[in-house]
């Protein structure tokens, strides 16, 4: 099994970059594909962001295209989420996930199977 733990969350203001870090450990963490959603209240949780095993493909929401960027850095087992121009639309718990399989690069939640607990961005205007 992985676990993770997202880290990095806070309360900013609009125009504010974020960088959030989700720290995996277990076995054959390199070998999982990897991504990231977000919930606000009320909403369902959402796809955000995805990143291959290897960090070959990446994925993104039209929403936080050309804003958002994931990374992964497997020789320090850790996932990251650059957010830049955060908006008060992209106020959710976010959290990171990941599959046990290398070739899956989903974007819906039952695409994964190991997920962290999620860490609050909160963006005023």
């Amino acid at each position: 099994q992985v676990q993770l733990v997202e880290s990095g969350g806070g309360l900013v203001q609009a125009g504010v970059s974020l960088r959030l870090s989700c720290a995996a450990s277990g076995r054959s963490f390199s070998m999982n594909a990897m991504g990231w959603f977000r919930q606000a209240p009320g909403k369902e949780r959402e796809f955000v962001a995805l990143i291959s095993w290897n960090s070959g493909s990446t994925n993104y929401a039209g929403s936080v295209k050309g804003r958002f960027t994931i990374s992964r850095d497997n020789a320090k087992n850790t996932l990251y989420l650059q957010m830049n121009s955060l908006k008060p639309e992209d106020t959710a718990v976010y959290y990171c996930a990941a599959s046990k399989y290398s070739f899956t690069m989903s974007t819906t939640v039952t695409g994964y199977d190991y997920w962290g607990q999620g860490t609050q961005v909160t963006v005023s205007s």
